[in-house]
């Protein structure tokens, strides 16, 4: 699947919106990914993680075990882990840090990915990967379906993406005059619940 495919799939969905938009990272940018408008629709998201997953196999070979930060993070994570015929757990937040709970725990000699729906700055990515580096399984390396930092989003583990977009984020203070001008709109879910 190529990049323009992959954003088609969001666009098709109606899920690549343009506005102001402050992000789950806590930055400012005039371009949101609604996943959760893609995750709503099981053939698309199979499309979608069937060929991240061919992403995963080329790169980091065969994968025993998809680890995925909740919320976002799971229904990605469990399709692509369909696709590659691998287990799936989750972490999530408990005292603000990422855990593995509900009695899930990755087997010493499992080839582990981690599996993101959408990387900005890495910040949920990572704390995702050092929560389960005491795990005995090995991390070959992270995944998503978009990285919108461009690349440069830094996880200490490879990374690949279906596609990557350097989309501008900026600080509250330091908005471009165009941003600035339109009404800020928060649509990311980690203030949900009490979440930080």
């Amino acid at each position: 699947m190529t990049q323009d495919e992959v954003l088609a799939e969001f666009r098709a969905a109606g899920a690549l919106l343009e506005g102001h938009f402050i992000l789950t990272s806590g930055r400012h940018s005039a371009v949101y990914l609604q996943k959760n408008l893609v995750f709503m629709d099981p053939p698309r998201t199979e499309r979608l993680c069937r060929a991240l997953a061919e992403r995963i196999r080329a790169a980091y070979g065969p994968i025993d075990m998809v680890v995925s930060p909740a919320v976002g993070g799971i229904v990605p994570g469990y399709e692509t882990a369909r696709a590659l015929g691998a287990k799936t757990v989750f972490v999530e937040r408990e005292n603000g840090q990422f855990q593995l709970r509900r009695g899930f725990a990755i087997p010493k000699g499992a080839r582990v990915v981690m599996v993101e729906d959408i990387i900005t700055t890495g910040l949920s990515s990572r704390e995702c990967l050092a929560s389960i580096a005491d795990q005995p399984g090995e991390i070959v390396g992270a995944a998503c379906l978009i990285d919108r930092s461009g690349g440069k989003a830094e996880l200490g583990k490879p990374l690949v993406a279906l596609a990557t977009l350097d989309i501008p984020t900026f600080e509250a203070d330091k908005l471009p005059p165009e941003l600035a001008g339109l009404p800020a709109v928060k649509p990311g879910s980690r203030a949900l619940a009490g979440q930080a």
